[in-house]
C-alpha cells in the first residue's frame, strides 16, 4: 500500500479517495463534490466498515473518507484496522455529527488523521482531503475545543493522564523548543500561529513539528494533541 505523499493541486497524480458511508445518497453527494476537482479521484465506495478495510487494501487510496455509524463493522473499528497496516496506510478523515464525545475520542485513539463536521461546506471537505494528502493532520477548531474541554472535566476518563515510562523517555528526547512546539500543537495552533508565537519562520516550525512527531513516534499533529493531554504535558487553562 502506498503512503500518502505531499501533494498540491498543481503537481503529481490526483489524490486517490475512498468513500465509506452506509448511505448511498451521501456517497453520491461526496463523489459529485470531489470529482469536479482536477486533483482528486474517487477510487471506490464502501457501505460498511468491513468493505472499507477490504477496498482500502485493494485500491490503495491516499485518503479514506470514513463515516462512524455503519452496519456490521463500524467506522471506528475500520479505522483501527486500516491504520494498523502501518506507516504505509492511508490517512483516515472522519465525518462526525459532533454530538458524541465517545465517538470522537475513540476515533482519535483509533488513529484517524482528521475530523470534519457533517454540516461543513464542500470547500472545507476538499481542503481537508488535500491537507491529509500532504501528510498533515486536521482537526476542526470546534473539535479541538471539545478535546480540550473534555480533558478539563474532573473525573472524566478521557481527561485522565496516563503517562508511563515510554512516554517519559520519549519526552526526555525533546529539546526545550520542541516541547514548546508540542504545547502549542496541543492548543490547536497552526504552523503559522506557532511561528508568530515563538518568532520563527514557518519552515523552521515545520521542521520542529516533524522532529516532535518522529521523536514521540506519532503519525501526525492530531495524535500530538491526544498525546499531550493524555500524558499531562499540558493542562487546559495551563
Amino acid at each position: 500500500m502506498s503512503a500518502a505523499t505531499p501533494h498540491t493541486p498543481e503537481s503529481g497524480p490526483p489524490i486517490r479517495v475512498l468513500l465509506a458511508d452506509d448511505q448511498h445518497l451521501v456517497r453520491t453527494g461526496f463523489r459529485v463534490i470531489l470529482e469536479v476537482e482536477d486533483d482528486i479521484e474517487v477510487v471506490g465506495e464502501a457501505a460498511d466498515g468491513e468493505r472499507a478495510v477490504t477496498m482500502t487494501r485493494a485500491t490503495r487510496p491516499d485518503v479514506v473518507l470514513m463515516d462512524v455509524e455503519m452496519p456490521g463493522m463500524d467506522g471506528l473499528e475500520a479505522t483501527r484496522r486500516i491504520v494498523a497496516d502501518g506507516p504505509e496506510a492511508p490517512a483516515v478523515l472522519i465525518l462526525t455529527t459532533f454530538d458524541r464525545d465517545d465517538y470522537l475520542f475513540a476515533a482519535l485513539r483509533a488513529g484517524a488523521s482528521g475530523f470534519l463536521l457533517k454540516n461543513g461546506t464542500p470547500e472545507e471537505l476538499i481542503e481537508a482531503i488535500r491537507v491529509l494528502a500532504r501528510g498533515d493532520g486536521l482537526l476542526a477548531p470546534e473539535i479541538t475545543r471539545r478535546v480540550i474541554s473534555t480533558f478539563a472535566r474532573p473525573g472524566d476518563p478521557a481527561g485522565t493522564a496516563h503517562r508511563g515510562p515510554d512516554a517519559d523517555a520519549a519526552l526526555a528526547e525533546l529539546t526545550p523548543r520542541e516541547r514548546e512546539v508540542l504545547m502549542l500543537l496541543a492548543a490547536g495552533s497552526s504552523n503559522a500561529e506557532i511561528a508568530e508565537t515563538i518568532h520563527l519562520g514557518e519552515a523552521t516550525v515545520k521542521t520542529h513539528v516533524s522532529r516532535v512527531l518522529a521523536k514521540l513516534g506519532l503519525r501526525d499533529r492530531v495524535q500530538a494533541v491526544v498525546f499531550a493531554y493524555e500524558n499531562g504535558v499540558v493542562r487546559p487553562g495551563g
